[in-house]
């Protein structure tokens, strides 16, 4: 065994994940090292080249609000931004960046490299030791390293294999290296392993694409950011496209069923119930004649397209018969065959709310190895995992997000006290106060929360201070009287009925069809209020009565979640409490009523008795 190096932190994986992990304790003060089983993977999209999406946006404009990395990077790397569902309600919009995945990775690398306190290895982890207080992490290069916490962050690298028809590869994404060690340490550590998959869709090659047969998707006129700190208005670069499958390609893929590695038995692993490759597509919605898909760039170094919608694993010959069906499609060629990659990670359940492990204090983890999918939800991970590392060098009380201020404190609470069978997906159904959650006050909601941790700049302090004098001017000039006669010609312009007496701005933006926009067109009174601020105001005219009776009934919810359950409380002993929740709740260790009460298999009645306990006590 080499010599001991020492640091505060180490991050054991560089992706999404790890990067968050690294860049916050190393922002915290931290001396963090960040070894990656290859430094070309710092960062790197190994699926598809976006951020963000339907409740992955909103993450990514959480952990922005909360100090991190990755809407610094989706900004500065977009080729073209699009706000999804603009038509519907602000909660449930989301922000979503086609991305130059080289850029991005590149991007990533450099603020790594050029980060105070932050040191990166490329080396392979064999083992994980608990040597007293400190971690003893050792490589397989023989380098040896010790710190006082750890934040596991290997994404879908232990003991991963890439599977592609018959074909079985001991590989990572992309073909990376794949970690061959690290699981059976953990597996030794008393951690319970799962095998997940997930997959990617084939690469193409733009020249061999027919693009006048398919629809252009644009992006926005004007384009949102992902992160407040963001002063150069991103610009689109590039138009995406859409398509469709049709009963041919279907055919070819029904044909050719018994040849998935599936049927094979190849594939053990849980897949993703909420991004199915199309062959589960085709078995599950039989009576769908098509399926839509989107070309997308893979960045500007490259001519290479990302084909979403249409992941597989079905042998090469099929692959290339499968996307030649498809109009536009009939000459392409194919650079990267779509594969499957199974992978092991652990138990989720076996976490605080706080991402360190209840089996080993100052152990955590994020990301993928959590049994999650997707960028946006690792970064998000990465970022309260690291938070709470550092809260726990410094002996902090850990950040705790719930249910009812973010949507990280959603998936937090989902991943440790239910746990998931599948990798889990941030959705906005998901979150029972998305009304309240929008992407927009994320700010307002979190940051002051990370002030006391060391991850908020002097400059996203004044960005904040000035948003809320901005609201604070807005709500008194929407009491503003507005001329009537104004007001009965702009009302009946939009279909709504004349006043008969004098209306205020916020009378005016309560009008079902008038908006934001459409107000400012015909009246200055808010011109000069910055958009971020105009938007808090107008959601809560909008959505008043709707958020009156959530906070109705979050405060019944508030009572319980704030009901503390003392960590060494002994289940086996409660009278009242049926057998299968003794065990259920002592492997579980909830830290409140309401988390309890999530546990699978604690009944109502096993709830009324914990409030009788605890609540006693």
């Amino acid at each position: 065994m080499g010599n001991k190096q020492y640091y505060d932190a180490i991050v054991i994986g560089a992706g999404h994940a790890g990067v968050e992990a690294a860049l916050i304790l190393a922002k915290t003060g931290a001396q963090t090292l960040v070894v990656s089983i290859t430094v070309d993977n710092v960062g790197y999209m190994a699926c598809n080249p976006s951020i963000g999406g339907t409740g992955k946006g909103h993450l990514v404009r959480e952990l922005d609000a909360l100090g991190g990395f990755m809407g610094i990077a989706a900004d500065e790397c977009a080729t073209q931004i699009r706000m999804l569902n603009s038509a519907k309600g602000l909660a449930v919009r989301s922000l979503r960046a086609q991305e130059d995945k080289y850029k991005y990775h590149a991007f990533t690398k450099r603020a790594i490299e050029c980060a105070d306190n932050l040191s990166m290895r490329q080396d392979e982890i064999k083992s994980i030791v608990r040597d007293g207080k400190d971690f003893t992490v050792e490589c397989v290069t023989g380098n040896v390293y010790c710190a006082r916490t750890v934040v596991v962050a290997t994404g879908v690298y232990m003991d991963s294999t890439i599977i592609c028809g018959s074909s079985v590869q001991k590989r990572g994404p992309v073909c990376f290296s794949r970690s061959d060690y690290l699981a059976g340490s953990l597996a030794a550590l008393g951690f319970k392993l799962r095998r997940f998959k997930t997959g990617t869709p084939a690469r193409l090659l733009g020249r061999t694409i027919d693009f006048s047969r398919l629809e252009v998707q644009q992006g926005d006129s004007v384009p949102y950011t992902f992160s407040a700190l963001t002063k150069k208005q991103p610009k689109n670069t590039t138009v995406c496209y859409l398509g469709y499958t049709n009963e041919n390609t279907h055919n070819i893929i029904r044909a050719a069923l018994w040849a998935s590695p599936r049927r094979l038995g190849l594939i053990t692993g849980t897949g993703a119930r909420y991004c199915p490759s199309i062959e589960d597509k085709i078995v599950r919605f039989a009576d769908k004649p098509r399926h839509t898909f989107f070309l997308e760039p893979e960045g500007a170094g490259t001519d290479e397209w990302y084909i979403q919608g249409i992941s597989t694993s079905l042998p090469p010959d099929v692959q290339r018969e499968m996307y030649r069906s498809i109009e536009g499609l009939e000459n392409v060629q194919i650079v990267r065959d779509a594969y499957a990659i199974e992978y092991e990670c652990i138990d989720a359940r076996e976490l605080y709310p706080s991402l360190m492990s209840k089996r080993i204090d100052g152990l955590f983890f994020a990301g993928q190895v959590n049994g999650t999918s997707g960028y946006e939800e690792a970064a998000a991970q990465g970022v309260l995992a690291a938070i709470n590392a550092s809260a726990y060098l410094r002996g902090l009380e850990p950040l705790v997000l719930d249910r009812t201020n973010s949507y990280i404190g959603v998936m937090a609470d989902d991943l440790v006290t239910v746990g998931s069978d599948e990798p889990y997906r941030m959705l906005t159904g998901r979150a029972e106060c998305r009304l309240s959650l929008r992407q927009d006050n994320a700010d307002l909601r979190l940051t002051e929360l990370a002030e006391k941790y060391g991850t908020i700049s002097p400059e996203r302090k004044k960005l904040l201070a000035r948003k809320k004098r901005q609201i604070a001017e807005c709500e008194r000039l929407i009491k503003t009287k507005l001329d009537k006669s104004d007001t009965s010609e702009f009302l009946t312009a939009v279909g709504e009925e004349a006043p008969e007496k004098p209306m205020t701005v916020e009378d005016v933006l309560k009008r079902p069809s008038v908006t934001l926009d459409l107000f400012e067109q015909k009246f200055d009174v808010l011109k000069k209020i910055m958009p971020p601020a105009k938007l808090e105001v107008y959601a809560a005219i909008r959505y008043d009565s709707y958020l009156r009776r959530q906070s109705a009934e979050l405060k019944e919810k508030s009572r319980l979640e704030n009901m503390r359950i003392p960590p060494d409380v002994d289940y086996h002993s409660m009278d009242g409490l049926r057998l299968e929740a003794r065990e259920k709740l002592t492997a579980a260790k909830p830290l409140s009523i309401g988390q309890a009460s999530r546990v699978p298999g604690v009944t109502p009645a096993d709830v009324w008795v914990l409030i009788s306990k605890i609540g006693r006590n």
